[in-house]
């Protein structure tokens, strides 16, 4: 083993600090980091902005339970519901139903119901609109940092046969920014995957509240149905 020179020594990094092990890392190895870095911002800004808009969302569905809880008829339910919600819409489709049905109420209920079901599969999917990124970051960052880590040790491994040295060393700080990608990638791929059931979970809430507000609408119109209420050109008018 040929002893290190003092030359060789002043070129090994003096710091260790994530930083420092970027900055001195290989141009690929950086390349990795920097995409980590960006996949982990997109988490937390999708995070952010879900996160308000499933509150609300599941906010005005309860609003709109809440409203219709106690409504006798389908022309008061309108009236409650006159919000321009995505919930408000299952009223109103359901009066338009009731319009476009004057004078053949058999089978009501069944057209109602399919329109309230269409209402609800676009908003689960308009909710869920952008949460599929955070599935992608959360399956691939790992491998991604997995990749920087492989580049990096490979480069490792290349300046100990030009060095013509096994000292630690000299070894060390190659391997250390190495496997600061692969933490990159943990980093960026753990908080995705947590927030994407969080979501996965809330959104299905959301859908749940929507199902219970469709199931109030119908029994609202059944209500009316047995009254000889409808069709209802009060509530669509």
């Amino acid at each position: 083993m040929i002893p290190e020179t003092p030359d060789l020594l002043a070129t090994l990094p003096q710091a260790l600090s994530p930083w420092a092990m970027f900055v001195n890392a290989h141009v690929v190895v950086q390349a990795v980091m920097v995409g980590l870095a960006l996949a982990s911002v997109i988490t937390w800004t999708v995070w952010l902005a879900k996160t308000v808009e499933v509150r609300r969302a599941r906010a005005s569905a309860a609003r709109l339970s809440a409203a219709l809880a106690d409504a006798r008829t389908l022309a008061e339910a309108v009236r409650r519901a006159d919000d321009g919600s995505v919930e408000a819409a299952l009223v109103a489709a359901a009066a338009t139903e009731a319009r476009l049905s004057a004078g053949a109420g058999e089978g009501l209920k069944d057209r109602v119901a399919s329109r309230l079901a269409r209402i609800e599969a676009g908003a689960g999917r308009c909710l869920g609109r952008g949460t599929g990124i955070l599935a992608s970051i959360g399956s691939t960052a790992p491998f991604v940092g997995l990749f920087g880590t492989v580049w990096g040790i490979m480069n490792s491994f290349v300046g100990i046969a030009q060095s013509h040295t096994t000292n630690l060393a000299v070894v060390a700080p190659g391997i250390a920014e190495a496997l600061l990608a692969t933490a990159m990638g943990l980093i960026a791929a753990i908080p995705a995957v947590v927030i994407y059931n969080l979501f996965a979970r809330s959104i299905a809430a959301y859908r749940a509240q929507l199902a219970d507000a469709s199931a109030e609408v119908l029994r609202i119109v059944s209500r009316d149905l047995d009254r000889r209420v409808l069709p209802l050109r009060e509530a669509a008018e």
